[in-house]
């Protein structure tokens, strides 16, 4: 199919992905460490699913919300990856207009949702070290379910307009997405109208969420640290800060990336467009293939799990 950049269209019936402009001839060199870090991603918060739902004493809020991390990081790799290693490996950067919009919506809805885990889980945290005795009869299975749900709604609330709004726009100026998947600014770029409601709307949406949850989380480990740095010994504090240890990494690890890969977009104008397409990728590859791998390594009870399923199967 040949790449239209003047045919005018309000409605077009699909857009052309580029890849990593800049970059095609690298294409399939770098497809093998996203294909690596993806089989990764999958194998691991595939691993945390099934060890948490196999083991009974694993059955507790953190590991409820674990899984609901796991999930989300299936659900955000999944609905990039495969479409990003179909033009590095078969060029086919074809994509329908509404399978588009529905890429915009599942990755942006989910990265929402991975703010709000995170401050589920700080909660979780907080409960748990500031008031050990309430904590079964606060965080129940239903208030777990129901923080779960809450999520769920608010990312998608907040992110449907800015796919509404991308829908309505017309496009009349090109077809060409400069990206490997449909990011909402790459999108909304190329209307040939005032898009400054989706601009504005995209830009309060990331600053408010990731504002309004930042400070939800450092309220949360402030009051923490206040309990850890009150208690008697040294080999105290540090066996109770050892059970945030992996949560804090964890939210460094998406929280950094993710920002700098948004304000980049916008106002990183001197920054080479192959380097911010590489930066957002990897910021969609790196979270969801770290993030089973730390729980896993600092957290002892699904460390002994995934060695006796290892060992029993050897034997």
């Amino acid at each position: 199919m040949s790449i239209s950049n003047t045919t005018n269209f309000t409605n077009p019936s699909d857009f052309i992905l580029l890849g990593i402009p800049g970059l095609e001839t690298a294409h399939v060199w770098i497809s093998i460490p996203f294909c690596a870090m993806y089989a990764i991603a999958l194998l691991g918060n595939s691993a945390i699913l099934f060890i948490v739902k196999k083991e009974p004493s694993l059955h507790e809020p953190m590991y409820y919300f674990l899984c609901m991390l796991a999930v989300t990081d299936l659900v955000l790799s999944t609905s990039v990856v495969p479409k990003a290693l179909s033009i590095f490996w078969f060029n086919s950067r074809q994509i329908d207009f509404s399978a588009c919009l529905t890429q915009m919506f599942f990755l942006h809805c989910f990265s929402v949702v991975e703010y709000g885990i995170f401050v589920a889980m700080a909660f979780d945290r907080y409960v748990a070290i500031c008031h050990p005795l309430r904590h079964s009869t606060v965080l129940t299975n239903l208030v777990v379910a129901k923080i779960g749900l809450a999520v769920m709604l608010r990312s998608g609330v907040l992110v449907l307009p800015c796919v509404l709004l991308a829908q309505q726009w017309p496009y009349c100026r090109t077809n060409v997405i400069p990206h490997s998947y449909c990011e909402h600014m790459a999108v909304v770029n190329l209307a040939c109208a005032d898009t400054r409601a989706s601009s504005y709307y995209g830009l309060s949406l990331i600053i408010l969420v990731t504002a309004m949850d930042m400070v939800l989380i450092a309220v949360s480990y402030t009051q923490i640290l206040r309990v850890i740095y009150s208690l008697p010994t040294k080999d105290a504090r540090l066996k109770t800060f050892e059970t945030c240890g992996s949560h804090i990494a964890v939210i460094l690890i998406f929280y950094i990336p993710a920002l700098f890969s948004f304000f980049t977009h916008r106002f990183g104008r001197n920054v080479p467009l192959h380097i911010h397409i590489l930066m957002a990728n990897v910021n969609l590859l790196v979270p969801p293939m770290l993030n089973p791998i730390i729980y896993g390594v600092r957290t002892r009870q699904i460390r002994d799990r995934l060695l006796r399923l290892i060992t029993h199967r050897d034997t």
